[in-house]
């Protein structure tokens, strides 16, 4: 399974705001670290904000924060709801003119796989990916001096 270039900077968006925790993070700045445009991170954060992974503050010291903890959004959430589709292949799709489609193995060993790919992603959350990297904020250019604290 390949994980669609939206998944994977939603991950990315999020790790960056885990990464900053206690700061609002400027979506300029998360499109610098990343190299992307400020267009593609703003079509990306609304399905992050629909389902309340991150809150944005509007003004000009506004920008992005988690609105949970980091180690309470596993990287299946994010997946779930970045993807629009699971198939597999052709036969996992609604409409197959498979004749197969309810007795084939393959079909089985493929729907097996997918869950096992979901079990590991639900096994992970943002926090665990961050933390991971002991050096996280110095790779994504973040540092203490001209943070933007979080009011409260």
């Amino acid at each position: 399974m390949r994980l669609t270039r939206q998944t994977n900077y939603a991950i990315r968006i999020l790790m960056y705001c885990a990464a900053n925790e206690g700061k609002l993070s400027r979506v300029p700045d998360i499109a610098k670290a990343y190299s992307l445009s400020d267009l593609f991170l703003f079509k990306i954060l609304q399905p992050l904000v629909e389902h309340g992974f991150v809150e944005t503050v509007r003004g000009r010291n506004g920008g992005v924060r988690l609105a949970k903890d980091a180690g309470d959004i596993t990287l299946f959430d994010v997946v779930r709801v970045t993807e629009e589709n699971f198939a597999m292949a052709e036969c996992f799709e609604d409409g197959s003119e498979c004749p197969l489609i309810d007795a084939c193995g393959v079909n089985e060993a493929l729907r097996k796989a997918l869950n096992a790919f979901f079990e590991v992603l639900a096994g992970y959350t943002i926090r665990d990916v961050v933390d991971s990297r002991p050096n996280m904020r110095n790779l994504l250019g973040l540092s203490l001096e001209g943070a933007v604290p979080v009011a409260n």
